[in-house]
């Protein structure tokens, strides 16, 4: 397979951008907490010799999953999700007793949180890994809420534009090249050939760009969007969506179209740019940022095999465990110690990784659930019901 190292090629204009666009991230705490204290697990006990987790294709190869059977004697089983819906539908199949955990984006992390699909973890007593985890990760509000930690970091990525520059000659320095229906007075030339990502979290990005281009909205945090702000992203996407040729859920479909040339500029992750082989593709981060994914391996509150899903968190935090990953994904990984292993693989590509980069980590908005609760005092947000209604709108 090709190496995953391509795609950072491009982001060297981030290290310029990152102090600007501020902490995407946000700090710790989380939101949609208040209920009662949950159960935390702070002991690991007899395996089960068996683990059945949900996960991202490319997530669990065999090159760090036998190693770990080996070790474990945890005989792991894979069902892989395509969408964070397909995720938590999955999660929820036979009460939660189906799997022992995920591979969670923060689009469906809070979600599975709230509902009491996943169990606390006591992770710094248990996972002696987790003190070297970059900053912005130990207790970010994907996956912290009121203090309790439901699982551990794993890969890291952005959401950045890509595009075909046999096409796109002039490279894009703005997301106005997939918005906006005229570009320098002119129709949009790119109309019928664009490309966007199908889920309601994509809302966010449309609200990231009106941040910069209609402050007057007061638009602070691209997933904490007021009625008046969503119903201005949405109207945004309408627009967007007379000129997108096709959008993308599973990730192959946007590395098919860009390989047959339906599509030429779009909202990509690292690992489809990785795979484009029919045609030239670069990626930028534009000047009004991006949204990004940090994944979260969570345990199923009434997982089957719970001591081996516990171990699975304590091997996946692992550096050498996480420098494996990353390269053959084309992520970051979480675990800061990591870096110096992948600085040794890949030289002077390293430096792009950003690995170990918390202030260029933090100014990456990254996916979380919407809710109700604002984050800031307010409970007069939006949350995922509404903007699923609004996306379904969105795509007719």
């Amino acid at each position: 397979m090709r190496t995953a190292r391509r795609w950072y090629a491009v982001l060297g204009v981030v290290a310029l951008f990152g102090a600007a666009c501020g902490g995407g991230t946000g700090d710790g705490g989380g939101e949609g907490g208040g209920g009662e204290a949950p159960e935390v697990i702070s002991t690991i006990g007899e395996t089960e010799g068996a683990l059945n987790l949900i996960a991202w294709p490319g997530y669990t190869e065999d090159g760090w999953v036998q190693p770990f059977q080996d070790e474990t004697g945890c005989q792991v089983q894979v069902t892989y999700g395509n969408t964070s819906d397909e995720m938590v539908n999955l999660m929820r199949q036979n009460g939660g007793a189906d799997f022992d955990g995920v591979s969670a984006s923060g689009d469906a992390s809070n979600r599975l949180i709230a509902a009491g699909d996943v169990a606390a973890i006591d992770v710094t007593t248990l996972f002696p890994d987790y003190a070297s985890v970059q900053p912005a990760l130990q207790s970010p509000p994907h996956n912290t809420v009121d203090g309790y930690h439901y699982g551990v970091p794993y890969m890291w990525g952005p959401n950045f534009l890509m595009y075909n520059p046999d096409e796109v000659t002039t490279a894009p320095t703005s997301w106005d090249v997939v918005f906006e229906t005229t570009i320098d007075g002119q129709p949009n030339p790119y109309a019928g050939r664009i490309t966007a990502y199908d889920s309601p979290i994509y809302i966010a990005d449309a609200a990231l760009y009106l941040k910069t281009h209609q402050p007057d909205l007061g638009i602070t945090d691209p997933y904490a969007l007021t009625t008046e702000q969503l119903d201005a992203a949405v109207e945004l996407l309408k627009q967007q969506a007379t000129m997108v040729g096709k959008y993308w859920a599973v990730y192959t479909d946007e590395i098919d179209g860009f390989d047959n040339g339906d599509m030429v500029i779009g909202t990509a992750w690292p690992v489809n740019q990785q795979y484009v082989t029919g045609v030239p593709v670069e990626s930028v981060t534009p000047v009004e940022g991006v949204t990004g994914w940090a994944d979260t391996w969570m345990m199923s509150s009434n997982a089957p095999h719970p001591n081996c899903m516990l171990k699975w968190m304590e091997y996946t935090l692992r550096a050498d465990v996480q420098t494996q990953v990353a390269e053959f994904y084309g992520a970051t990984p979480s675990n800061a110690a990591a870096c110096a292993q992948l600085n040794a693989d890949l030289g002077d590509a390293a430096a792009l990784y950003h690995c170990g980069d918390d202030a260029y980590l933090s100014s990456i908005y990254l996916w979380r659930t919407p809710l109700a609760a604002c984050g800031d005092g307010r409970e007069d947000c939006t949350d995922y019901t509404v903007w699923t209604q609004k996306w379904q709108e969105i795509r007719g």
